[in-house]
């Protein structure tokens, strides 16, 4: 069977649909996904083992440059290739206007979220095969549900497989380190930065080993204030997706705000302090094992309000009490 799957983006939202094809390929024995995805994300279908072709497409590109993507053939090369293969089921994970769109171009039927289910409504009208998916579940609940239903089989149960190697991807002779990921998009899921600074003493004094990631120069400056005359941290270079993975997946623990590079540690199960503050992590938190939310308090916290900052209440003490016993309960590997 062969099944052409659209989740562009973003990068969370790609880390969310892996268990459902996980899922999947357990119930339905030769089952192979090719997968419409985000150009900046076409790593991470390939990580999992049933993808077997990632078709990138760039919507975000193509829309700050339309006349461009229309006479150098992109848009008409992206359509030519999606139309070219006949799937048995066409599955938008996404259920966005934008994904609906490009089933369009799809050969086979489509299957998604009915109206009720879908974040816009509107989009359901591109489906051949429209399914309930309850809503008020975590986001990687609700694809496993709609895979299920649309593949005909009963949704396994116990926690979610996202079909990840992390061995394959660690470096096994790397000493113990600590990863924090502290970038992200909206201002008010930024913990503030003396936050950061204390957790980092903290971890320095007790001889850790913290590495700092970033992705812009805003972010770069900012770790390089962090770790500024700590013996202890440091900052790296600019890495790619795979890059970032690879550092990852050879953490011993990471600590994140909301962001995607968090999903993608739970993803590789690394154990991992999660902080929340405009966002619900019953909804989009990360999911796993050794997956510790910690959440801030007071009336903005939750509200998904992008610019108000709600982090005060959810001091660095707090956080080092949780990663410290994280650390104590974790086997070394």
């Amino acid at each position: 069977m062969r099944v052409l799957l659209i989740k562009t983006s973003s990068l969370g939202d790609v880390i969310h649909t892996l268990p459902a094809l996980t899922d999947a390929v357990r119930a339905i024995p030769g089952i192979r996904f090719d997968w419409v995805v985000e150009e900046g994300f076409a790593e991470i279908p390939a990580w999992h083992p049933a993808v077997a072709e990632v078709i990138p497409v760039a919507i975000r590109r193509w829309r700050k440059h339309p006349w461009k993507t229309f006479r150098n053939g992109e848009w008409r090369r992206f359509k030519q290739r999606l139309g070219a293969t006949r799937y048995d089921l066409v599955i938008d994970a996404q259920c966005l206007l934008k994904s609906a769109w490009l089933t369009r171009y799809a050969s086979g039927p489509v299957a998604g979220l009915d109206a009720a289910s879908a974040r816009e409504p509107l989009a359901s009208r591109f489906y051949d095969r429209r399914y309930r998916v309850a809503k008020g579940q975590h986001a990687l609940e609700r694809v496993r549900q709609l895979f299920a239903q649309a593949l005909d089989y009963s949704l396994p149960q116990g926690i979610a497989d996202y079909g990840l190697d992390r061995n394959r991807l660690a470096d096994p002779g790397a000493p113990p380190y600590l990863l924090f990921l502290h970038g992200t998009t909206w201002p008010s899921k930024h913990w503030p930065e003396p936050y950061w600074r204390a957790l980092l003493e903290r971890m320095d004094e007790l001889g850790w080993a913290v590495r700092l990631p970033w992705g812009s120069d805003a972010e770069r400056a900012r770790a390089e204030r962090l770790a500024d005359g700590l013996e202890h941290v440091s900052v790296l270079p600019r890495l790619n997706l795979a890059g970032i993975a690879k550092v990852i997946a050879g953490a011993r623990a990471c600590v994140a705000v909301d962001t995607g590079l968090g999903h993608l540690a739970a993803a590789l199960d690394v154990p991992t302090i999660s902080l929340y503050g405009p966002t619900r992590p019953d909804l989009v938190g990360a999911y796993g094992r050794s997956q510790v939310h910690l959440c801030a308090e007071g009336p903005d916290a939750g509200k998904g309000d992008r610019e108000k900052p709600c982090f005060d209440s959810l001091r660095p003490e707090r956080v080092a009490l949780e990663l410290e016993a994280l650390l104590l309960s974790e086997p070394v590997c």
